[in-house]
């Protein structure tokens, strides 16, 4: 016999499934819920429905937002020849916070990861092609993770669009700012000298 109520069991269960919270995490916001104030908890319930009701997939880049098109893709000052491609929605406010990329998004939900079973079916790289083969596009700039599932997508949709005669560059890798070098690691540093840049 259980002393957890099915209820505090059950939401316990549900929020050790999302990334980066365990079991013991998923207890204690469970408990501090339960002592919460009940308005404090109907709002998060509140807005946790209002995030599948509000929200939809831009239907030209895949990234999160409000209507379709998304507010980027609909914005007519944007430069619709450069397509910035990421793995996630959160890799575009990344992108979006510097204030330096005017281009377009293209949101792939994931790298290729065949060892956990995500393949070029899995993401939305046949969308990419078709965007860029539809014409107009001069760069597509590859922004996935430094991560060797990172790498494989990058270099994996770079043969894609090869034929289609599209520049393709990648993020810049390299030092830090504000960093040491003596505390930057062999990759990091190699990566700083191919880099290079004149001055």
């Amino acid at each position: 016999m259980s002393l957890t109520p099915g209820p505090v069991g059950r939401l316990i269960e549900e929020l050790s499934r999302l990334p980066g919270i365990g079991p013991k995490t998923a207890s204690r916001l469970t408990f501090f819920m339960l002592r919460a104030p009940e308005t404090q908890v109907l709002a998060l319930a509140d807005a946790i429905r209002g995030l599948r009701e509000g929200t939809v997939f831009c239907s030209t880049c895949f990234n999160i937002a409000e209507q379709d098109p998304c507010p980027v893709c609909s914005n007519a000052e944007r430069d619709r020849g450069v397509i910035c491609v990421v793995e996630e929605p959160l890799d575009v406010l990344a992108i979006e916070r510097t204030r330096r990329f005017k281009g377009l998004y293209h949101v792939l939900h994931g790298a290729l990861s065949p060892v956990d079973g995500i393949g070029p079916d899995e993401l939305k790289m046949r969308e990419l092609v078709e965007r860029v083969r539809a014409g107009g596009v001069r760069e597509v700039l590859m922004a996935t993770n430094p991560t060797m599932e990172g790498d494989a997508t990058a270099m994996y949709l770079a043969r894609q669009l090869a034929p289609l005669g599209v520049r393709v560059t990648r993020l810049a890798m390299g030092l830090p700012v504000g960093g040491d070098l003596e505390y930057a690691d062999e990759i990091t540093l190699g990566e700083a000298l191919e880099g290079r840049r004149d001055v």
